[in-house]
C-alpha cells in the first residue's frame, strides 16, 4: 500500500475511533484536524484519463505505451506525410494538423490545443525537439487550462538560454566553461572575443541543441563562415539566430546527468550517462552509468545537477549536461535540457524506473516515487541510436522506404524503441533516427557484449544506416576499454568505416540461389513442402537452358561469376570470387527452400552441411545476411552483404550521360532541400569555394566547388526539393576538355 494511503487509513482509524467517543469527547483538536487535512492532500493523486502526445516517431509511441499501461488514452497529432505512421495506428484517436513541413504541423500551438480541446485531453506531452523546450508554449497551454506534462515556462526561459542559464549556474556555485555568453552579437566583437579565449572555439546558438547551430572553429579565417552558418541553422531550428562562444577543449567527455523534481520541493539525481561518442555534435552511443568515475565524483555531479535544478525551480524530467576532462576529471556546466532525452531508457534501465510514469505523476501533483537514498544503480546499461545515414559518406542523412526490418529480440534486458516498421518511409523533412537499440547487464562487459549481439541481429534494407559503423565501434579496443571523449570517431574514424569486403563463397551462392528462385518463390514458397521450387520442375523449364550464368557485383572493382548447371535432381554451382579459389557445390535441388516466414530466409542442404541466409531482392540489387566470416572479416557476426546484378553492356552505354559523369560534378549527396544558391551562370569560381546550401534533416551541408571553373547552368533554385544524385550545376568546358573530346 502506498504510504500516504496508509497514513491516510491511520488517520482515518484514529477520526473513527475518537467520534466513538462520548460527545463531550468528540471534539476533534484543531491540530489533529490540519495534520488529516495534510494526509489527505498527501494522498497519491490518479494519473490523467486521456493525454495529447504533441510529437511523432518513436517518442510518441515511448509515452503511449507506458499512458496505455497505466489505462490513460492517447491523442495523436500528425502531419500529412505521417497519416500511416505507427504512432498513429497506435493512438486511441488521432488528428492531422497539417502538411509535413514541423513548421506547417508540429510547431502549430493553436492547432494542437484544437485537437486537445475537441478530445478532452487534460494533458499534453511534448516528447522531445518540437515544442519541448518552448516556454510560449508550456505558457500557452496553461492559458488554456491544459496541462504541460514538463516543467514550468519560467524554467525553460532560464534554462533554454545558454548565455542565462550559465549566469544562473555561476549565482548556484557550478562551474561553468570560460567563454562570451553576452548580449552583444556583432560579428566583429564576437571574432575579438574568440580571439580572446584563444583558438579552437565552439558557436552555439543561444538557444540551441541536438548539435544544430554549433560550429568548431579552429582558426580566425574560419570564424566569419562558420558564425553565418552557425546562424542559418539557428534560426531555421529556433526561430533565433543569437549565439555565444565558449572554449572548445580537445579531450573533453561528455557526461549528464538525469534529475528529476516534483511540486512539493524534492529533486533527485538519477546518475549520470556518458555520451561522449558523437558525430556532427549528435549522440550515437550513450551509457549508463558513466565510465571511470569515482564514487566521489559521481556524487559531486549529481549535487551539483539537482543544485541547477533548483536554482531554477525546476519541476519534471531534466538533463544537466557537464564537460569533463578526460585527463583532470574536471567538470563544467553546459547546458540543461529541460525535457526528456533521447537517450533516458538507458538511466531507466540501472535504476529499475519508468521516467515517462514519474513524469505522468509529477505532472497529476504527486511527490516523486523515489528519493535520493532510495535510488541505487545496478548493472550497465548501453544506448546505440540506429540512424539512416552512411557513414562511409561523412554520416550524411538517407531517406527511403523500410524495404525489409528486422530487429532483435525483445528482453526484459533487450529494448528497441522505434516508431517505425517494415515497409514505413524515412521521410527527408524529420530526424533520420530508425531506433534506439537499449541492452542491460549486469557489468560494462556483459552489457558491451550483449550490444554486440543485438546488433549483429539487426537487418535494415532500403536506405544506408549506421549498423555495420555500431558494430566496430562496440568492438573498437579503445572503446572496450571505456577510452571515450568527444573526438573519439575522429580519432577513430578509420577504424570505424568498416570498408566493404569480399563476401565469403557462401554467401555469394545463397545470393544467386535467390536469383534463381525468382523474387516471387522467395517470399511466397510453402516452407512445409518437401519439394522446393527447382524440384518439381526439370532443369530445361528454367529459363530454356540447363547452364545459367549469374554475375554479381559487390564493389566498383570487383565482380563474382556464379555458374549454375542443371541436371535432373542435382544443381551445380561454381561460385568464382576474384582472388579467391573457385569452390564448387553440389546440391540436391529438392533441398533448396524459401521460407517467407522467417524473414525470407534461403535454406540450401549441401550434404556435409547446411547452410541459411536471410535474402532480400530490392529492384537489381541482392542483400544477404549471413552468418560467418567474410573475407578479410572475421567473426563479425551476421554481416549485410549487398550484390549488383549488373545491366547489360549495351543499356550501360544507353544510360551514359555525358553532363556531370567527370570529376568537376556537383551532386546531391542525399535528397535535400535547396537552402542557399551562391552563384548563377557566368560566375568564376575557385576550388572549394561555397556554391550552394543544402538542407536535410534539419541539418546545414555546404556544397563546395571541386574545382575552378566558370559557371555554365544551375539546375535548381532556393526551396526546390531535390533527389539524391542529382546534379545540381554545370560548369562551363575548360580548354583542356575540350581538346581531350577533339582527341576522341
Amino acid at each position: 500500500m502506498h504510504s500516504s494511503l496508509r497514513a491516510l487509513t491511520a488517520a482515518l482509524a484514529r477520526a473513527s475511533t475518537h467520534a466513538a467517543r462520548p460527545t463531550a469527547a468528540r471534539r476533534l483538536p484543531a491540530g489533529f484536524l490540519r495534520q488529516l487535512a495534510t494526509e489527505a492532500a498527501e494522498m497519491k493523486k490518479p494519473p490523467f484519463d486521456k493525454i495529447l502526445i504533441a510529437n511523432r516517431g518513436e517518442i510518441a509511441v515511448r509515452v503511449m505505451k507506458t499512458a496505455q499501461r497505466l489505462g490513460i488514452k492517447c491523442v495523436a497529432v500528425y502531419s500529412e506525410a505521417d497519416k500511416n505512421s505507427m504512432h498513429v495506428q497506435m493512438a486511441d484517436e488521432a488528428y492531422c494538423i497539417g502538411p509535413a513541413p514541423s513548421s506547417d504541423s508540429y510547431l502549430r500551438m493553436d492547432k494542437i490545443v484544437e485537437v486537445a480541446k475537441k478530445t478532452g485531453a487534460q494533458a499534453i506531452h511534448p516528447g522531445y525537439g518540437f515544442l519541448s523546450e518552448s516556454a510560449e508554449f508550456a505558457t500557452y497551454l496553461e492559458k488554456h487550462g491544459l496541462v504541460f506534462i514538463g516543467p514550468p515556462a519560467s524554467a525553460i526561459t532560464s534554462m533554454g538560454s545558454k548565455s542565462e542559464s550559465k549566469k544562473i549556474m555561476q549565482a548556484a556555485e557550478v562551474p561553468v566553461v570560460p567563454g562570451y555568453h553576452g548580449d552583444n552579437q556583432d560579428p566583429a566583437f564576437l571574432k575579438e572575443q574568440c580571439g580572446k579565449i584563444g583558438y579552437p572555439v565552439l558557436i552555439k546558438a543561444v538557444m540551441g541543441g541536438g548539435g544544430k547551430g554549433m560550429r568548431i572553429v579552429n582558426s580566425e579565417a574560419e570564424f566569419d563562415e562558420m558564425l553565418a552558418s552557425a546562424k542559418r541553422e539557428a534560426i531555421k531550428s529556433f526561430g533565433d539566430d543569437r549565439v555565444l562562444v565558449e572554449k572548445y577543449l580537445t579531450r573533453p567527455r561528455h557526461v549528464e546527468v538525469q534529475v528529476f523534481a516534483d511540486k512539493h520541493g524534492n529533486a533527485v539525481y538519477l546518475f549520470e550517462r556518458d555520451c561522449s561518442v558523437q558525430r556532427r555534435h549528435q549522440k550515437i552511443i550513450e551509457e549508463a552509468p558513466a565510465p571511470d568515475l569515482s564514487e566521489e565524483l559521481r556524487k559531486q555531479l549529481g549535487e551539483k545537477a539537482v543544485a541547477a535544478a533548483k536554482a531554477v525551480n525546476y519541476v519534471g524530467a531534466g538533463t544537466v549536461e557537464f564537460i569533463l576532462d578526460a585527463t583532470t576529471k574536471t567538470f563544467a556546466f553546459m547546458e540543461m535540457n529541460t525535457r526528456l532525452q533521447v537517450e533516458h531508457p538507458v538511466s531507466e534501465m540501472i535504476t529499475q524506473t519508468d521516467l515517462v510514469e514519474w513524469q505522468l505523476q509529477v505532472a497529476a501533483g504527486n511527490k516523486l516515487p523515489k528519493l535520493q537514498d532510495d535510488l541505487k544503480i545496478h548493472g550497465w546499461s548501453f544506448e546505440a541510436r540506429i540512424y539512416a545515414e552512411n557513414p562511409q559518406n561523412q554520416f550524411l542523412p538517407d531517406t527511403g522506404p523500410l524495404v525489409h526490418l528486422a530487429t532483435p529480440e525483445v528482453t526484459d534486458t533487450v529494448r528497441v524503441e522505434t516508431g517505425v516498421r517494415q515497409g514505413d518511409q524515412v521521410s527527408v523533412f524529420y530526424d533520420p533516427m530508425i531506433a534506439k537499440l537499449v541492452v542491460h547487464g549486469p557489468d560494462r562487459a556483459s552489457a558491451l557484449a550483449k550490444l554486440g549481439h543485438a546488433l549483429d541481429q539487426y537487418q535494415v534494407v532500403g536506405l544506408n544506416t549506421n549498423i555495420e559503423f555500431l558494430k566496430a565501434l562496440a568492438k573498437h579496443p579503445e572503446f572496450v576499454k571505456a577510452n571515450v571523449e568527444t573526438g573519439f570517431i575522429a580519432k577513430y574514424g578509420q577504424d570505424l568505416l568498416v570498408p566493404i569486403e569480399q563476401p565469403a563463397p557462401d554467401a555469394v551462392m545463397l545470393a544467386a540461389v535467390a536469383l534463381l528462385l525468382g523474387k516471387e518463390s522467395v517470399a511466397a514458397v510453402d516452407p512445409v513442402t518437401a519439394n522446393g521450387p527447382w524440384g518439381s520442375l526439370p532443369s530445361a523449364r528454367l529459363n530454356h537452358a540447363r547452364e545459367q550464368v549469374i554475375e554479381l557485383q559487390f564493389s566498383e572493382e570487383v565482380t563474382a561469376k556464379v555458374t549454375a548447371v542443371h541436371a535432373r535432381d542435382v544443381v551445380t554451382v561454381t561460385v568464382a570470387v576474384p582472388g579467391v579459389k573457385d569452390v564448387i557445390y553440389t546440391i540436391d535441388a529438392k533441398s533448396i527452400r524459401a521460407d517467407a516466414a522467417r524473414d525470407r530466409r534461403v535454406f540450401v542442404d549441401l550434404g556435409d552441411r547446411q547452410v541459411s541466409a536471410t535474402v532480400v531482392l530490392e529492384g537489381d540489387m541482392v542483400h544477404v545476411f549471413a552468418n560467418g566470416t567474410g573475407v578479410g572479416r572475421p567473426h563479425m557476426g551476421a554481416v549485410k552483404h549487398s550484390f549488383t546484378v549488373p545491366e547489360p553492356a549495351y543499356l550501360a552505354e544507353s544510360h551514359a550521360q555525358d553532363e556531370g559523369k567527370g570529376g568537376n560534378a556537383v551532386k546531391t549527396p542525399m535528397p535535400c532541400k535547396i537552402s542557399q544558391v551562391h552563384v548563377k551562370p557566368g560566375d568564376k569560381v575557385t576550388k572549394g569555394q561555397p556554391l550552394v546550401v543544402l538542407e536535410a534533416m534539419k541539418m546545414e551541408h555546404v556544397m563546395r566547388s571541386p574545382v575552378d571553373g566558370v559557371i555554365a547552368r544551375v539546375h535548381y533554385k532556393v526551396g526546390d526539393l531535390v533527389e539524391e544524385n542529382k546534379l545540381l550545376l554545370a560548369f562551363e568546358e575548360t580548354a583542356e576538355e575540350a581538346a581531350e573530346k577533339a582527341k576522341e
